[in-house]
Order: structure tokens, then sequence, then C-alpha cells
């Protein structure tokens, strides 16, 4: 964990919810994707959790949902603004028990750090596979980035406008080695019912600290209490079906 200094680069609109920020800054605290950075705003007491998109050398990408007063207030960051972030929260993914054939399903905010995800994966050889879960059309995004990773991608909408009809479940390959997820409560209740294979799946939680102080988003696993931002956010399926989590 490491406080940076960061500097806005683009502050786009992916949708009209849903914002795609460039920050020029050290990310060499970020270790693994499924990470998450805490965004400190001006005037705000509490920072604000956002999943690491992509990270390069000098380069960082977080993508988020403008619910409340303090996103909207992101979303007028213009290029140039300076952000506190502290940066490297969280354990990650581990992409050791992906297989040959590893399938990524993501959920709205969910999808961002599957990106990631899947450039990790893409760099070690391997291909996932991907499936995005939108309510409707106009919510899809990042399908292009995906696919210029060379993954194939699966878009599955809620009311059908868009790709197929029904959840990320609904359209579900017949042959995968592995799963990674991250998403709302209700489609990560429904990939932990309906996969056939181990996983792994990042959880979405409000958080006071973000790095395990305030013991504010501990929750119950199979291996007893652990806390979402410190002992997460990423946690395997089996954890989960013996817990209260979901």
């Amino acid at each position: 964990m490491r406080e940076v200094l960061y500097t806005v680069g683009s502050n786009r609109a992916l949708t009209d919810s849903v914002f795609e920020m460039k920050l020029a800054g050290d990310t060499s605290a970020i270790a693994a994707p499924g990470q998450f950075v805490n965004v400190r705003l001006d005037g705000f007491y509490l920072r604000r959790p956002i999943s690491v998109c992509d990270a390069r050398d000098g380069e960082l990408t977080i993508v988020y949902k403008t619910v409340g007063v303090g996103t909207r207030a992101m979303s007028r960051l213009a290029p140039g603004s300076g952000l506190e972030i502290l940066a490297g929260l969280g354990n990650g993914y581990d992409l050791s028990p992906a297989g040959d054939r590893p399938l990524l399903l993501g959920g709205g905010v969910g999808v961002p750090p599957l990106y990631y995800l899947a450039k990790k994966l893409v760099e070690r050889g391997t291909t996932p596979s991907v499936i995005l879960g939108f309510n409707t059309a106009g919510e899809v995004f990042y399908e292009r980035e995906f696919a210029e990773l060379g993954c194939p991608v699966t878009v599955a909408t809620v009311d059908g406008s868009y790709g197929v009809r029904g959840f990320v479940t609904d359209a579900l390959p017949e042959d995968y080695t592995y799963f990674y997820a991250c998403g709302p409560a209700p489609m990560l209740r429904a990939v932990v019912a309906e996969t056939a294979t181990e996983g792994q799946l990042s959880l979405e939680e409000r958080m006071g600290c973000g790095f395990g102080a305030c013991m504010g988003c501990s929750k119950k696993t199979a291996d007893g209490y652990k806390r979402v931002c410190r002992d997460g956010p990423v946690f395997t399926k089996s954890e989960l079906e013996g817990g209260d989590i979901l």
C-alpha cells in the first residue's frame, strides 16, 4: 500500500453513468489484477474504493460509476487535476489455477478489473473467454477492448436489447477450466450456484478505511470472518459457499 499523487490525464464518459479515468503516476504498488485503489476527493471525508482496470509504468486506469455526489464530483475532474490515491490495496486474482480455458464473468462495473486480468492471462500465453453482463444495450462498455486483446467476447443484457438475453449465467459455455468473476452480489450468487468448476470472485462492498483497520467490511466465509478490503476483495468459490457473504 502506498499513497501516491496522481495527475488526471483524461476523464471520459463510456456510458451515461460510467466513466474511464487515466492517471499519470507511480503504479509500482499495484501487484495483481483485482486489487483496488482508494481515492481521496477534496471536500469528502471517506475515500472512494475503485477497482484497477489497467496499470502500466506511469499510468493507472480506473473505471467508475457515478452513484453519488462523490463519484459525480470525480466525473467533473479535468485533465491536469491532482488526486491523492492509496494504491495497491487488497488481494488480487491468482492466475496459477486458470488452466488453458479460463472464463471471465463480469457484470456492470464489475467488468473493469477483469480487463487487467485478461491482459495478464494473455501475457502468460492463455486467452480467456469473456462474458459481460449489463441491464440494457446503453450500458455496454469495454466489449471492443476485450476483443482487441484477442478474447472471444459474449455480451448478455437483461432486456435482450444487445447480445444474449438474460444474465451472464445464461451464456455459460460447456467447456472451461476455471472461472474468474466480478459483479453485484445477485450475479455472484448465481455464478457460484451454476458454475461447474472452482473459481475466484471479487466482491463489491462498502468500505470505511480500505486497508483493514476499521473492520467495517468483515464478512463470514467458510474459513471464518474476513475483511473484504484486506483479505479480499477476491475470494474462492469454496470460501463463499461456506459463508454468508452472498
